[in-house]
């Protein structure tokens, strides 16, 4: 399989979703730690009352960009028992198969996620039970809609004027950590559709990588830990 880059006109996008799911684990690792620490020598109330919330909506985020993520470093697993057989125009017409499915797949997961994000950021939900035919303006409004414990951060303050009809929030509203949902749907069906030309092009002739493949990246970097400890 052939090896690809990520340059191009997605290069800024790469590079905020790298630097997010960073971001994401730096978060989490912060607050769990502070914490932790809380309990420990019992300051702060011996509790962070919004770090558990928060570190479970981060890790949201987290595992809903790293499978747009694991689609372009082709990191997620697949069985090639039946495509190695397979001569290259084979391979290729698998491929497409695979990726035509995960395309379609990716297309209702959008519609989903938008339609059930949508009233919480006070816009319309599609129509249409499997792809849009327009949006539903009939949908009743859900963006007073707060999470439980994590406070309202200052900077989004703007939003109570914008979705809320200037009525404040005391919590952090909903909008913000379920902005993942279209978010990572929309890189999914973005990932997916790279693949295809990849497929299309040449240049890759599954979608995912073989489990022979993982094995030897596992091998490998055995082989580098037990040099460095050498």
């Amino acid at each position: 399989m052939a090896s690809h880059g990520t340059g191009g006109p997605t290069g800024f996008i790469d590079t905020i979703e790298e630097t997010l799911i960073a971001a994401l684990l730096g978060a989490m690792t912060l607050v769990t730690f502070a914490n932790v620490l809380a309990r420990f020598f019992d300051i702060w109330g011996g509790n962070v009352l919004w770090a558990l919330e928060a570190t479970v909506f981060m890790f949201g985020w987290l595992v809903l960009l790293g499978a747009s993520y694991a689609v372009k470093k082709n990191a997620h697993l697949g069985v090639d028992a039946l495509v190695n057989i397979m001569p290259p125009a084979g391979r290729k017409v698998m491929g497409l198969v695979a990726v035509s499915a995960c395309l379609v797949f990716s297309l209702l997961l959008l519609k989903g996620c938008y339609d059930y994000w949508a009233v919480f950021a006070d816009l319309p939900p599609t129509s249409g039970r499997w792809f849009p035919t327009g949006f539903n303006f009939d949908a009743r409004s859900q963006s007073f809609y707060e999470v439980d414990d994590v406070p309202m951060l200052p900077f989004l303050t703007f939003l109570e004027g914008a979705i809320n009809y200037g009525d404040e929030y005391e919590k952090l509203p909903k909008v913000v950590p379920y902005l993942v949902l279209p978010l990572s749907a929309a890189l999914l069906l973005l990932r997916f559709t790279q693949a295809a030309f990849r497929i299309l092009n040449g240049t890759q002739d599954r979608l995912v990588a073989s489990h022979e493949l993982d094995e030897d990246d596992i091998e490998d970097a055995a082989n580098r830990a037990d040099e460095e400890k050498v």
